[in-house]
């Protein structure tokens, strides 16, 4: 039997990830590996029972603190300690009842007030810092269940119609005791899904499911002053109820999460809606003073750098950074002084450059000497 993966593995996060983070890593595998989207495979339906087991317990501050420092085995082994399912053993749709808050649309909402909503979706797209200063259009593509055409949702045969469950008699739960009769439990009926019917005679094109999986392309406008993270909404554009609600697919579609990631650029770094941006100068221009041109998003920008700047000294531009996402008012440009010492100094440089040491009444080698050399003067020869 292979070795167990650890927590952070399985959800692809680092160990100092956030809640959010974890939050959406788990939503992201979930939808990855549903057995809907993947009817047959074995691997994928261990794969999303694998990842709700380390969501389970990751999300919760007890039990992540307890496996930070014990593992797996602290766990099983801690008295009176947080307890933890067998997910292996878990139908798929009570998975989805126990995590639905995280997936907009919840578990199925039999019962519950309103009409019944589909799940959220979440995708990616990444944008650049440019975009982020104007804001910009980006076409997605993933992948979503929708009703399956052929069947309106039903999973039936056309010109046959589901049948009321002989297991639960229509409810979609059942009763389950444990421990000799001392306690009952209420799971999702295992004959029906939680539908309360069951098919006889099932939809070839979607083999009784009534949901197919489709790819889907849209244009989604991205704000300016978006943050990494950050996601785009854009309603109606989730899946549908799922069929133990509405087997035709009525209520509202779940929404879909265009989360955000900016790529890395070759000059500025971003620090909240401020630009930082590292300037190489020479040291004549940083003793004497010089006006320089400096590069930001939108155009170039003059600054006077005084005498006697210091290496990292900083200056500010005002309103060269990013826009903030509520207000839209923009933030700095703080530019970071580097102050480079020339490689190659012609012979009527270093004539200067000496004399000037001279007037500074400092010590200055009339050669370099090479590392070697000094390690054999080191040794004696």
């Amino acid at each position: 039997m292979p070795a167990a993966r650890d927590y952070y593995e399985v959800l692809g996060v680092e160990k100092t990830a956030d809640a959010e983070e974890i939050k959406r890593a788990y939503r992201r595998l979930a939808m990855k590996y549903h057995p809907d989207r993947n009817p047959g495979d074995a691997e994928a339906e261990a794969r999303f029972k694998e990842a709700a087991e380390a969501y389970e317990v990751l999300a919760d501050p007890q039990k992540r603190g307890i496996y930070d420092q014990y593992g797996r085995e602290g766990l099983k082994g801690a008295a009176g300690g947080p307890a933890t399912h067998d997910f292996s053993r878990m139908n798929i749709d009570d998975i989805f009842s126990m995590f639905g808050d995280i997936f907009g649309g919840g578990g199925p909402q039999r019962g519950r007030r309103g009409p019944a909503r589909g799940y959220d979706l979440e995708t990616e797209v990444t944008i650049t810092l440019e975009d982020v200063l104007n804001g910009c259009e980006r076409d997605v593509e993933f992948t979503r269940l929708d009703l399956c055409d052929k069947c309106a949702g039903s999973g039936a045969k056309p010109g046959s119609k589901p049948v009321q469950c002989p297991t639960c008699g229509g409810q979609g739960r059942v009763q389950q005791s444990g421990l000799g009769g001392m306690f009952r439990m209420v799971t999702t009926c295992p004959a029906c899904g939680g539908r309360g019917q069951v098919i006889r005679d099932f939809c070839d094109a979607c083999r009784g499911k009534g949901r197919v999986s489709r790819k889907r392309s849209l244009a989604v406008k991205i704000p300016p002053g978006i943050r990494v993270g950050q996601a785009v909404r854009v309603q109606g554009e989730g899946e549908p109820p799922p069929p133990e609600v509405s087997p035709k697919g009525e209520g509202l579609r779940g929404d879909l999460h265009v989360a955000v990631r900016i790529a890395e650029h070759d000059l500025f770094h971003r620090d909240g809606d401020d630009l930082l941006l590292e300037m190489p100068v020479s040291f004549t221009q940083a003793a004497l003073g010089a006006d320089l041109e400096i590069p930001t998003l939108d155009g170039g920008s003059k600054l006077t750098l005084p005498k006697a700047t210091q290496f990292g000294q900083t200056f500010k531009i005002p309103g060269k950074g990013l826009p903030n996402l509520r207000s839209g008012r923009r933030g700095d440009l703080i530019v970071g002084v580097k102050i480079e010492t020339p490689r190659k100094l012609t012979a009527k440089q270093e004539k200067l450059l000496r004399e000037f040491a001279e007037t500074e009444d400092k010590s200055v080698h009339p050669e370099s000497t090479g590392f070697w050399k000094k390690v054999a003067d080191a040794l004696g020869g």
